[in-house]
């Protein structure tokens, strides 16, 4: 209810627009929206009532007439489509549950959206835990969006670096370098800096089907750059 009260002060005290109060209190404009659009619903008054509490504020604004307990009344979403869209890049259980509130107004609130999708997740068929001994596996990687850079203050030249990536499969233990391409020089540059932090090599190297590294991937016989193999091999 926080964020509630708080979107209810900038927009009726302080008189802020839709997108600065989203940006405010890090949220969509949709949201913002929507709770300005229930608060005028409820009947209430501002400033609230000293009286009124979170609990009453949140069922004034959130509640659903002649629900019983135990039943769902609300939209359900397509769990499915949830779970196979937060495989793409940039995409979080928030963001969906923003575009489901904007098709469905009076829908599940976020931490209602989050249980819901967890308890379905839950059922699905379990998977094979991979287990790592300490220093065995190295992974590596790019990972997938370049990080803007200045290069020059007087003219504000900015170039994408690209993050080179190593993960300890033990330990999660992380290490990361911008370089300016994903060319082989640099991803053997990667490596010798991955190594030097940390101050020793892994039994086994695995990159993540990187281009500069694997030439054609397969699932049991993946077609690797030679000259990494004969760096992996010294």
């Amino acid at each position: 209810m926080r964020h509630v009260r708080e979107i209810l002060r900038l927009s009726l005290d302080a008189r802020l627009s839709t997108r600065a109060m989203s940006q405010h209190v890090r949220t969509g404009a949709t949201t913002v929206r929507d709770t300005l659009r229930r608060f005028t619903r409820s009947g209430l008054s501002w400033p609230l009532p000293p009286e009124i509490g979170d609990a009453d504020l949140e069922e004034r604004l959130y509640g659903v007439p002649g629900a019983k307990p135990g039943r769902r009344k609300l939209p359900e979403p397509d769990w499915p489509v949830v779970a196979r869209e937060l495989k793409r890049k940039h995409v979080t259980l928030h963001v969906l549950w923003e575009e489901y509130r904007a098709e469905h107004p009076d829908g599940y609130r976020y931490s209602r959206f989050c249980d819901l999708f967890r308890r379905w997740e839950g059922r699905l068929p379990l998977v094979i835990r991979q287990s790592h001994a300490g220093g065995e596996k190295l992974f590596l990687d790019y990972a997938g969006d370049t990080v803007p850079v200045v290069v020059d203050r007087r003219t504000g030249e900015v170039r994408g670096a690209h993050i080179f990536v190593a993960v300890m499969g033990g330990s999660s233990l992380s290490f990361a370098l911008a370089t300016w391409t994903e060319q082989f020089p640099d991803w053997i540059a990667g490596n010798n800096a991955a190594f030097a932090f940390f101050r020793g090599v892994p039994q086994l190297l695995i990159p993540d089907n990187a281009e500069v590294a694997v030439i054609k991937a397969c699932h049991f016989y993946p077609k690797v750059n030679r000259s990494y193999t004969d760096m992996a091999r010294h």
